[in-house]
């Protein structure tokens, strides 16, 4: 849409109240941290996790509508407190508390004088602030709100200032490229005149530079739904752990399972990541309320931030929703919905929330899943990515995913007919699988010599033969260049990449496509168009990302692929298969490392959960146990840690429990008590 069409179109009068509580929660900030009162300003009042009032959870969780910092790690605050009560300090301020935030408080007293002064230039030179770009930029717009708007994210600023007609400014401070952005407004007669948290909103809703889908999630208001009522009259969300506290005091996943085995020792560690994600949804996130696992109570939409409400007899996490009842709906088949907060994919959300009459794949191909968004985004910019992680975690079939995508298919992605899509898509040519290995070489790749034999001759003879990706830029130089050719390497790692890839490694960055090198064998010149993209793929259990060749590393976008528990959703008996993965990777990661998790595709037979006793032996005994025992490298101890009392401890071999007590021994070793189950 055209700025000035988009503009026409906006009705300002949708967002005033918008404008009205932005206005409040600023005025609430200079009562309560006035700018005369920094100099003297204690740490306790300003960290997060020294409990309510402290002006880093107010500009983070109290003043949402002064703009968003919320989600991600709390090292955006500079200096913050762990629940445990040790202190972490940006590298720049040292390991002295004091010291430390005497240079830190110094830095943001300069840094509202310089805007006072507007000697904006300035802020450039307060080294600490760097660290915490977003909080800055929020407090710089919350007393300045004349000379910065009210966005924070770099990337959002960078995003919005094209879109206006800048040019974003190469390692640009997000507070500078909020000036940028502030120009470019002001330079407009009719955006000049607007609220500057118009503006915001104006921006965010007509040219939104976030991911294309954020996660959605399945809430349940209490177990069997029973706050239901109130949360719908309420136009709210809530859940239990009240014994938790404000999770706004949780710096990380890790706190709040720390917090979680101190309060309940086999109590529901897996779901505090996904209560940390309940904790930081935005306005705008979609969610929805559940009773059990068949029935759909409503869609909601986030209309605001997280609060801890202690006035509240029990479940006091409360987040602001408004909701829609007329989807409400018995499910033909229960989803696995046993934890009170479960990611839900945006196929299923689609199916759950259209209409009876609506054909499935229009509800698919309204929208991408986020896992595809993230690689085609990253396709878009760097022109080749790597997809890794841990074996098991789909990597491959992600990759195939975004092919399907790319052309048009991506409705065959969860349809029961993609196995036949996938062939029909590599017929075509635009999409080619190849699996590296360590004899893979340059001759195969780009171009070589190799025997051939000619009908009527004697021998073997040599000649020049084109190899798989000199083929593919040749197909796509000759294609419409709106067409996309796409290279899906498996187990990219496994071949010698600088010897594969030769001197074409200069030419696959984006700048450079379509410039000609000369090839050393044949002397003719090769040029990588740019409707060329390439996709590998690599298992970190196997080697390390940081042990890729330098070169390789700086033309590839890297996307990590990390299991998923709730792909595997589900129960056999008392075990619940979600926690079981979560539970065994956390002990992986803590023994071993993050690479070496099991991915969820072991917990999968035909693409579905294992759903028997027998399916469940197969997978565990057939594929996680080798894995892991190589893992271990014949190291007991080792195993023990991970396995626990599934270990002998007089063989060291992991115990062999028959199919039908299999469900009953895992769950008794990896899952925790319920307290996170809605049932």
């Amino acid at each position: 849409m055209e700025l000035s069409d988009a503009i026409a179109s906006f009705d300002r009068s949708r967002v005033a109240y918008r404008v009205t509580n932005a206005e409040q929660q600023r005025k609430r900030v200079l009562a309560e941290f006035p700018l005369e009162d920094w100099p003297t300003l204690e740490v306790e009042r300003y960290a997060l996790g020294c409990g309510p009032g402290t002006y880093c959870r107010l500009m983070e969780f109290d003043t949402v509508d002064l703009g968003g910092i919320g989600g991600g790690s709390a090292r955006k605050h500079i200096i913050f407190r762990r629940s445990s009560g040790e202190w972490n300090l940006a590298p720049r301020l040292g390991s002295d508390l004091e010291a430390g935030w005497k240079r830190l408080r110094g830095q943001f007293v300069a840094a509202f004088d310089a805007a006072a002064r507007e000697a904006f230039d300035e802020l450039d030179d307060l080294d600490a602030l760097r660290f915490g770009p977003s909080l800055v930029t929020k407090s710089l717009a919350t007393y300045f709100p004349r000379h910065f708007l009210p966005i924070f994210s770099g990337s959002h600023l960078r995003s919005f200032i094209a879109r206006l007609g800048g040019v974003p400014e190469r390692g640009a401070t997000s507070w500078r490229a909020n000036r940028q952005l502030l120009g470019l407004v002001q330079r407009d007669p009719e955006l000049a005149t607007w609220a500057p948290h118009e503006v915001m909103q104006f921006l965010y809703d007509n040219f939104d530079p976030r991911e294309p889908s954020r996660p959605i999630w399945k809430i349940a208001p209490g177990e069997q739904a029973k706050y239901w009522e109130d949360c719908r009259d309420g136009n709210y969300i809530c859940v239990g752990w009240d014994e938790l506290g404000d999770l706004s005091q949780y710096t990380s996943d890790t706190d709040l399972k720390e917090a979680f085995t101190a309060l309940w020792p086999r109590g529901a560690i897996s779901s505090a990541k996904n209560l940390l994600a309940y904790r930081d949804l935005e306005a705008g996130d979609r969610i929805i309320a559940n009773q059990g696992m068949s029935t759909v109570l409503a869609v909601g939409t986030v209309t605001g931030g997280y609060r801890f409400d202690d006035t509240r007899a029990d479940c006091k996490h409360v987040v602001p929703v408004a909701w829609d009842t007329s989807v409400a709906r018995r499910l033909e088949t229960p989803q696995g919905w046993r934890r009170t907060i479960v990611k839900v994919s945006d196929s299923l959300f689609a199916e759950l929330t259209s209409s009876p009459h609506e054909r499935r794949t229009d509800r698919i191909e309204a929208e991408l899943p986020e896992s595809i968004s993230v690689v085609t985004a990253a396709l878009d910019r760097k022109g080749q990515v790597i997809l890794h992680g841990p074996p098991g975690t789909g990597k491959t079939r992600l990759a195939l995913n975004v092919a399907l995508a790319l052309h048009g298919r991506a409705a065959d992605i969860d349809g029961p007919d993609r196995n036949a899509a996938v062939t029909e898509l590599l017929d075509t040519g635009r999409v080619r699988l190849v699996t590296f290995h360590p004899s893979y070489g340059y001759e195969d790749f780009v171009e070589g010599f190799k025997p051939a034999h000619h009908p009527g001759t004697a021998g073997l003879h040599l000649e020049l033969t084109d190899g798989l990706f000199h083929k593919l830029c040749a197909e796509a130089s000759a294609a419409d260049e709106s067409d996309r050719f796409l290279l899906i390497i498996d187990e990219i790692n496994r071949g010698d990449l600088p010897r594969v890839f030769g001197e074409l490694i200069t030419v696959l960055e984006s700048d450079k496509r379509g410039l000609g090198v000369e090839l050393p064998i044949s002397q003719r010149v090769l040029t990588v168009p740019p409707n060329v993209q390439i996709i590998g793929t690599m298992n970190s259990a196997d080697r390390s990302v940081g042990h890729l060749d330098a070169a390789i590393r700086r033309r590839f976008a890297f996307v990590q692929v990390g299991p998923d528990p709730e792909i595997v959703s589900g129960t056999i008996g008392p075990l619940d298969l979600s926690e079981l993965l979560s539970t065994l990777n956390d002990r992986i990661a803590t023994h071993l490392d993050a690479d070496h998790q099991v991915g969820h595709a072991y917990l999968l037979h035909n693409g579905l959960p294992v759903s028997t006793e027998e399916e469940l032996a197969a997978a565990y005994y057939h594929d996680i146990v080798p894995l892991l025992e190589d893992y271990c490298m014949g190291r007991a101890e080792l195993l023990h840690r991970v396995l626990g009392t599934l270990v002998d401890p007089e063989t060291g071999r992991p115990k062999i429990i028959t199919v039908a007590d299999l469900p009953t021994a895992l769950a008794a070793e990896f899952i925790t008590s319920g307290v996170a189950f809605d049932e």
